[in-house]
């Protein structure tokens, strides 16, 4: 790993100091990626309890990325345009900032991102929660077309930044939470989001040169663990479990699990902790 972070790239003063704190530390660095509609600050609980067990936490932010949810309502035109490819290159620029190869942790797209990376071989260890599918996972269930509809119910979101109402949040996010919770993490952590990665991945197994891609071959992949929510309606059992069919030819670990009760919100809402924990158990099996 380089110690040199490449500005060029879009690399924020805040994600250079998390960067250089992370190198500073000797510990090994932890990678938190989030997905659409959310923010770095998704992850603050996380980082505390990997922080606390002895790791040094990084949560880089996509190109642009608002530092409030506050911040994020007021200007969503700053999420529009951001493809798969362009982020995944911001994290990958981070990522080869650090002294030690981190362990990589990912929710929905950051779930795919977390995976791209690793098939890059820059990772020690992945988790990929609630992924995004990549090109060669197949499956379509109608929960996750619904899911993904307030971008692809109109072309002209391609290149707009999309923001979920709140009936719309329910449904994709915090259907397995009661709807005073479910409103709670509306306003707390709901942001618009860039509406082209869900173009990118509903067409990537039509189209070769697709940034959705995933080297699931790499050796230098590392061990990977899916968690995937049972009762998640945007990325529902059938695309976690094509995507683990799919890395499971990796010579590297492979596993996959189902976090009973919980929706696509599992990270940020009230059980997040014990998410964190199986993730942490993982992490911890091959990271030190």
């Amino acid at each position: 790993m380089s110690t040199a972070l490449d500005h060029a790239s879009g690399i924020t003063e805040h994600e250079a100091e998390q960067v250089e704190r992370a190198n500073a530390s000797g510990r090994t660095p932890v990678v938190f990626i989030h997905g659409l509609w959310l923010l770095p600050s998704s992850w603050d609980r996380w980082t505390t309890v990997f922080e606390e067990s002895g790791f040094s936490a990084v949560a880089p932010g996509w190109p642009d990325d608002p530092e409030t949810v506050a911040e994020a309502k007021a200007h969503p035109e700053v999420f529009a345009g951001k493809s798969v490819g362009h982020v995944a290159d911001h994290i990958d620029a981070v990522v080869r900032g650090l002294r030690k190869k981190p362990a990589v942790i990912g929710h929905s797209f950051g779930g795919l991102l977390a995976q791209i990376i690793a098939g890059r071989g820059l990772a020690a260890v992945s988790v990929a929660i609630d992924p995004a599918p990549f090109r060669g996972v197949l499956p379509l269930p109608i929960s996750a077309l619904k899911a993904a509809s307030p971008a692809l119910s109109n072309p002209a979101n391609r290149n707009k930044a999309i923001p979920l109402t709140y009936e719309q949040f329910r449904f994709a996010f915090a259907n397995a939470v009661s709807e005073s919770e479910a409103k709670e993490l509306y306003e707390q952590y709901a942001v618009p989001a860039p509406g082209l990665p869900l173009f990118q991945a509903a067409a990537a197994n039509l189209n070769p040169w697709t940034e959705v891609k995933v080297d699931t071959t790499n050796p230098d992949r590392g061990p990977l663990l899916i968690l995937d929510g049972e009762k998640d309606n945007t990325v529902p059992w059938a695309i976690a479990n094509a995507s683990y069919k799919r890395q499971k030819r990796n010579p590297g670990v492979t596993e996959i699990k189902k976090i009973a009760g919980r929706g696509h919100a599992l990270t940020i809402d009230s059980g997040w902790r014990e998410v964190a924990d199986v993730a942490l158990a993982f992490v911890r099996r091959f990271v030190s």
